[in-house]
């Protein structure tokens, strides 16, 4: 170990303290050619700069005698801190129409939070849903942001409604970006909750083992943020007083959280043990050997499994699974896709899912070193998991992610190893980081790749950021090149995150020809990209019914790295505007430059020709406040379309009929015409999600989807006990039926293939 420390006098007494450390790691002859890469990737000096902070909140220990019933009538609740609100939005700053006081202790298993929310109206709270994890802006709610290891990017996020809904999920890149939130993280809490004629209240236990967090001296620091948000009149207040000018996910940033101290917080480490059975029936429809109609296939599974969740520190948890099985997670959204590129899909899977921002090792929109779907899918089916581990929190001043799996082989791909490491720290000042990653993929039949690349995001200042980003690949025993740009992909972008004032995102990316991330995901490959978007934002003060609004140019050009010719190319204004009672609407026209090197298919019967195409369009959208119990999303296209011409129209309506029964429907039309080549084509998906809750602990969940393209309907029926985090038992139903039957020979079945588990965890804890 080398350290050196460099000491000055600057403002807030900033000390500098300069590490560089050399380990080894996979000593493995497999990975002989890469032992210099591991050097370089992984153990390259580190600037830590550490600002001090104004003094945080000492949360009192007390020895609770808490009854879990939302009525804060015990003692213990006048010896907890307490804390007021002020309004966030649309006011910011000033008091709330209606007052809140939160309040937070702890003893030596519990953290202890509650909520007393006052309403001049109690007869109009909204709490129109039970389900677990619901997101929806039309209930009245109370929760609390948590960065428990005080990183300044990341949290923690548990959130309830007069319903007594549990509603927990996770904050990365400091809420930056489209939807920067892993909503499908689940860990171990209860609430309850009291509503009267003077409001509602809460009350919610969190056991200090579902929290990693990071004690120095016997002082352990977090990041917080109470919030409240009451539909009826779309006001959003919190305590501490956060500023709304990044626009919507302003409350939800972590960089601009309080802080809280608490001494000698209990770090007994958690272990759960989580043994399932899956049991159940598929039936699928296969074409007979004489290719004259189809036979019924009937296979039966009825298997174990377990996961185990220990906690190695009280900052470090492992997971490890055997016989991994993911029947419970609800079926990707059909899309239509009118591109010549591969769709994206989001991870659902819960055991890649905590802290999943660890992972994030990106290069702009879908494009990343490492995608957890590509571990266990394959063609977008699922594959058998045999296994694997994951390790995950933080080791000194590192955030630590280890993920290892190991695949069954299917069809022509062999049995496969997954792996991915990951290390990451703060640098100069708390808003900065400085990483890296080592991606391995190889299979039984001796292939392999192996990515590897370090990353950065740096605050300049005020709002101003740099995200930089460098990655190389080899395939099958490619000799290093590191100053060779053939395998690698690299991005630079320079941004101002605030929403009002001058706003500027100017971004480089290149990636080269033998560039190719078997564990990650890439749209294009060989190319050069340069990205902008400049305009100008707007808060309104005062009483504008506009809460927000922005006018921006936006654009891209691709270039072919090989002919240097452009490929592809966007570019047109772009105005959003939201209103204080939650409405949005946007509007934008945009240029298109195409060039196709070779014919692409959008149906079984249009194609889009090589050849080079300009052409113009207008997307519009407009969204109903959220905070109703009904609403609706329109958006729509219209323009021409390479040699043709597409309109669009999409509806998203939501109603929330009772607090038991909620809608969710989806529809986008898209009607696409060529007239020089007497082609058309009338592209459909639509979807219809319906949920039934008994209560928040038992729920029906029903979902169908149907797609033109894939001349198909899904539909997915699950129905979820779950008494307690941790024990669950999931009845699940999927089923593709075949439309437009007679498009081949033999006529196809109306039932492709159907599916009927039933799958029961129980989770043992400590």
């Amino acid at each position: 170990m080398i350290s050196k420390s460099i000491h000055g006098c600057v403002k807030n007494k900033v000390s500098y303290t300069l590490h560089q450390s050399v380990e080894g790691v996979f000593a493995s002859t497999r990975f002989s050619k890469i032992k210099g890469i591991i050097i370089i990737a992984f153990f390259i000096p580190f600037l830590h700069v550490s600002v001090q902070a104004q003094q945080p909140v000492v949360i009192p220990k007390v020895n609770a005698q808490i009854t879990l019933d939302g009525i804060l009538d015990e003692e213990s609740w006048k010896q907890a801190a307490q804390f007021q609100f002020f309004m966030h939005s649309p006011g910011n700053g000033i008091k709330p129409t209606e007052q809140t006081a939160a309040y937070i202790m702890y003893d030596d298993r519990y953290l202890y939070v509650a909520g007393k929310m006052w309403d001049s109206d109690a007869s109009k709270i909204q709490s129109p849903t039970k389900k677990r994890d619901d997101l929806g802006l039309n209930n009245d709610w109370f929760g609390i942001f948590l960065d428990t290891f005080n990183d300044k990017e990341n949290a923690l996020a548990f959130f309830t409604t007069p319903s007594g809904l549990r509603t927990d999920y996770q904050i990365y890149n400091d809420a930056q970006g489209y939807f920067p939130a892993n909503i499908d993280w689940n860990t171990f809490w209860d609430v309850a909750v009291n509503q009267n004629d003077e409001g509602w209240t809460v009350e919610m236990r969190i056991p200090i083992t579902s929290l990693r967090f990071q004690d120095e001296n016997g002082l352990t620091t977090m990041g917080f943020t109470f919030t409240r948000f009451v539909p009826r009149i779309s006001e959003w207040s919190s305590y501490p007083n956060i500023s709304n000018q990044w626009g919507f996910w302003s409350l939800f940033k972590p960089s601009q959280y309080a802080e809280i101290t608490f001494e000698s917080l209990n770090s007994r480490k958690p272990l759960y043990i989580a043994p399932y059975l899956l049991g159940g029936i598929t039936q699928r429809n296969l074409l007979n050997d004489q290719e004259t109609g189809y036979a019924l296939e009937n296979t039966h599974t009825f298997e174990p499994g377990l996961d185990v969740k220990f906690g190695l520190t009280s900052n470090l948890t492992s997971d490890i699974t055997i016989n991994t099985d993911f029947a419970q997670v609800e079926a990707d959204d059909q899309q239509v896709n009118l591109t010549r590129f591969s769709l994206f899909f989001p991870e659902k899977r819960l055991f890649f899912l905590e802290r999943t921002s660890t992972f994030d090792f990106g290069f702009g929109e879908q494009d990343r070193l490492f995608y957890s779907r590509r571990i266990g899918i394959q063609n977008g089916e699922p594959s058998r998991i045999y296994g694997g581990a994951r390790v995950v929190g933080r080791v000194g001043s590192w955030d630590l992610g280890l993920i290892s799996m190991q695949t069954e082989a299917t069809g022509d791909i062999s049995s496969q190893n997954n792996s991915v490491l990951r290390l990451r720290r703060q640098v100069i000042n708390e808003n900065s980081y400085l990483g890296s990653m080592i991606t391995s993929d190889i299979g039984a039949d001796g292939s392999q790749n192996i990515g590897y690349g370090v990353d950065g995001v740096f605050k300049l200042f005020r709002q101003s950021y740099l995200t930089t980003a460098w990655a190389q690949t080899l395939n099958d025993g490619d000799n290093i090149s590191l100053l060779s740009a053939n395998p690698t992909r690299f991005r630079m972008n320079l941004e101002n995150r605030d929403y009002s004032g001058f706003i500027y995102h100017l971004d480089y990316s290149y990636s080269g020809v033998d560039y190719n991330p078997t564990l990650g995901f890439q749209n294009r490959s060989n190319f050069t990209q340069l990205e902008n978007s400049v305009g100008f934002g707007w808060i309104p003060r005062g009483h504008s019914f506009i809460n927000r609004h922005q006018l921006r140019t936006t654009g891209f050009l691709v270039l072919s790295n090989t002919t240097g010719l452009t490929e592809s190319a966007e570019v047109g204004p772009n105005y959003s505007l939201s209103t204080r009672k939650d409405q949005v609407l946007s509007l934008s026209v945009k240029y298109f430059y195409e060039d196709v090197p070779s014919a692409f298919s959008l149906g079984s019967d249009v194609t889009v020709p090589a050849g080079t195409y300009e052409f113009f369009g207008s997307n519009f959208s407009y969204q109903t406040s959220r905070a109703k119990l009904y609403g609706i999303t329109i958006s729509g296209y219209t323009g021409t379309f390479f040699d043709g011409f597409r309109h669009t129209v999409g509806l998203s309506p939501t109603w929330s009929i009772s607090p038991s029964i909620n809608v969710f429907g989806f529809l986008e039309v898209n009607y696409i015409t060529f007239p020089d080549r007497d082609e058309r084509l009338t592209a459909t998906v639509a979807r219809l999600r319906m949920l039934y809750m008994v209560n928040t602990k038992f729920t029906v969940s029903a979902f169908s989807q149907y797609n033109s393209l894939a001349n198909g309907i899904v539909s997915n029926l699950r129905i979820r006990y779950n008494p307690r985090e941790g024990n669950d038992l999931y009845i699940v139903f999927n089923e593709a039926t075949n439309t437009h039957r007679d498009r081949l020979e033999p006529i196809l079945p109306i039932m492709n293939n159907r599916t009927i588990l039933l799958k029961y965890t129980y989770t043992f804890t400590n």
